[in-house]
């Protein structure tokens, strides 16, 4: 099973998000084995990768992994060393041939391609959060918004 997060980059977790977001992680991957695909970039990947975190540790058989947008020297010297040391392992998927400005867009699209479940933060209809979401419900995707917001 995998399950991806999108969300704005201005969120704050409070606790009530913080206890929504265990609670539905624990209702949707159970004691299942699954994989947490993570962005790492802004607030609400911040607050998801915690979470994740927090919720690994009675769950040993789920993996955080960082899908990262850029494949670059530069971008590989500068944050993949530390991603390394934070996710249990780092997928690079296959966007090459996307030009940089667009290539987080695609990123999203892709995890949101493979993800049996999104879970989200999207509290407003503009942004790359928003249009990660209705990506994922164009595609049918389950989508969980701890903001409790549909649009």
């Amino acid at each position: 099973m995998i399950i991806t997060f999108c969300g704005h980059a201005d969120f704050f977790g409070a606790q009530e998000y913080e206890e929504k977001m265990l609670n539905l992680l624990g209702n949707i991957a159970e004691d299942m084995p699954a994989e947490m695909y993570l962005g790492g970039y802004g607030g609400f990947d911040n607050f998801a990768y915690n979470c994740c975190r927090k919720y690994q540790v009675s769950h040993p058989n789920v993996s955080l992994l960082y899908i990262t947008p850029y494949m670059t020297i530069e971008y590989q010297q500068k944050r993949l060393e530390e991603c390394r040391k934070r996710y249990d392992g780092i997928i690079y998927p296959e966007i090459e041939k996307t030009p940089l400005r667009y290539a987080i867009l695609q990123r999203n699209r892709w995890m949101v391609e493979k993800a049996d479940y999104v879970i989200c933060a999207v509290a407003h209809s503009f942004g790359g959060a928003y249009k990660t979401y209705r990506y994922a419900k164009r595609k049918g995707k389950p989508i969980y918004n701890i903001m409790e917001k549909d649009f």
